[in-house]
C-alpha cells in the first residue's frame, strides 16, 4: 500500500488531471492503422515513447488495455492512476528481471488482450528500442503498433525522458504507424530488430509534429 503522503497525491493528481485532461483537443493521424488491426481480431502490442505516455493514457482510457508497468516507487503511481483510468496492469520491467514480465506479457497475448509497452522505459535510454516488446511479439506472433503524441504546448520535465504533461487547452496530436510483425526466428534474433523498430516509432513521432 501507498504512504499516506503518496495517497494524498495520487487523490489530488486525479483531480487535477480529470480537470486539465477535460480542456485538451486531439487530432488523430493515419487512424486506419489501429482501426485494421482491430478489425483483424488479433492481440498486438502498442508501443509508444516513455515522455508521451500521459496524453497517450487519457486519450485511450477505458479501452481494455493492459499496460506493463515497473514496480519501482514511482512506477506505482503511474500504475495507480492507469488503473484508475481503466488500464489493465501487468507488473515489471522487461530489463530488470525481465522473464517474469515477458511470460506475463505473452500470456495476456495469448490470452487474446491488447498490451502496451514503452520500450525506452522505466529508465531509458529515451527513445531508445529495448528488446523486451520485440521478444514478446516474436513469442506471441503478434503484430506491434507504434504510437505517438505531440502536443502544441506543454510542460516538460526535467526527468530523463522530459516528461510531458499538456497545458490546458493543448492541442494533441495522436499518430499511428502501421501494426508491424518482428520477422524472426527467435528471441535472439528478435532482439536485434530494434533499430528497425526505432524507426517505426520515430516515423510515427514525425507524423504527429507534421
Amino acid at each position: 500500500m501507498l504512504p499516506w503522503k503518496s495517497r494524498l497525491v495520487l487523490m489530488l493528481g486525479k483531480r487535477f488531471l480529470s480537470a486539465l485532461a477535460g480542456t485538451w483537443r486531439f487530432r488523430v493521424v493515419n487512424g486506419s492503422a489501429l482501426s485494421e488491426v482491430r478489425a483483424s481480431g488479433r492481440p498486438f502490442i502498442w508501443s509508444l515513447w516513455h515522455g508521451q505516455l500521459l496524453p497517450l493514457l487519457w486519450h485511450h482510457r477505458r479501452e481494455k488495455v493492459s499496460i506493463l508497468i515497473s514496480e519501482h516507487r514511482d512506477g506505482e503511481l503511474i500504475a495507480q492512476t492507469a488503473q484508475w483510468l481503466g488500464y489493465g496492469l501487468i507488473r515489471g520491467s522487461t530489463t530488470r528481471g525481465g522473464e517474469r514480465a515477458l511470460l506475463s506479457l505473452v500470456r495476456e497475448l495469448e490470452a487474446g488482450r491488447e498490451v502496451a509497452i514503452t520500450p525506452d522505459g522505466p529508465k531509458g535510454p529515451a527513445r531508445t528500442f529495448a528488446p523486451g516488446a520485440l521478444i514478446a511479439a516474436q513469442r506471441s506472433s503478434s503484430p506491434i503498433l507504434p504510437v505517438a503524441a505531440s502536443v502544441d504546448r506543454a510542460w516538460r520535465l526535467g526527468s530523463w525522458d522530459r516528461f510531458v504533461i499538456p497545458k490546458p487547452f493543448a492541442r494533441i496530436t495522436v499518430a499511428y504507424g502501421p501494426a508491424t510483425m518482428v520477422d524472426a526466428p527467435s528471441a535472439r534474433a528478435a532482439a536485434k530488430e530494434g533499430p528497425r523498430f526505432e524507426a517505426l516509432m520515430n516515423a510515427a513521432v514525425d507524423a504527429a509534429d507534421e
